[in-house]
């Protein structure tokens, strides 16, 4: 049997649109937590905001957010890194967001289920070929990697 849509382009494309989108938002998050907010500031805030163990939550986020957001956008370890920001996001919508309802404006969780649906979509498609797992691991590493 011969796969026939191996060869067309669209669905690699969609993919490197989502996830150049998706990474340069946890990029300019993780980024912002870092070096406009400051780790200690990043540190109270989540304190403020009853997140437990903020003092190891809050530079573990913004890294995690900076580094894997730059990742998503390379299209490198995009399964793995998906499923580590999905986990981010379930995180902050079930400590932070949830009880303020949907609206983003009223401190709900509507981004960040977007978000974390995007990374846990990217991390069950994979990055396409249009990235570096696909250029360079596809077929050299693990189909849970690349």
């Amino acid at each position: 049997m011969t796969n026939t849509t191996a060869h067309r382009p669209a669905p690699s494309l969609g993919l490197l649109i989502l996830r150049v989108v998706t990474g340069a938002i946890f990029t300019a998050h993780g980024a912002q937590k870092i070096f406009e907010y400051t780790i200690p500031g990043t540190v109270g805030s989540f304190a403020g905001m009853g997140v437990p163990f903020a003092e190891i939550a809050a530079p573990v986020v913004a890294f995690v957010e900076l580094i894997g957001g730059i990742l998503l956008m390379l299209g490198l370890f995009t399964r793995p890194v998906g499923v580590v920001l999905a986990i981010d996001m379930l995180v902050a919508l079930v400590l932070v967001h949830l009880p303020a309802g949907l609206w983003v404006g009223e401190g709900g969780y509507e981004f960040v289920a977007v978000l974390g649906a995007a990374a846990l979509a990217l991390a069950l498609t994979g990055a396409g070929r249009f990235s570096i797992d696909g250029a360079v691991l596809r077929g050299r590493a693990p189909a849970w990697l690349a």
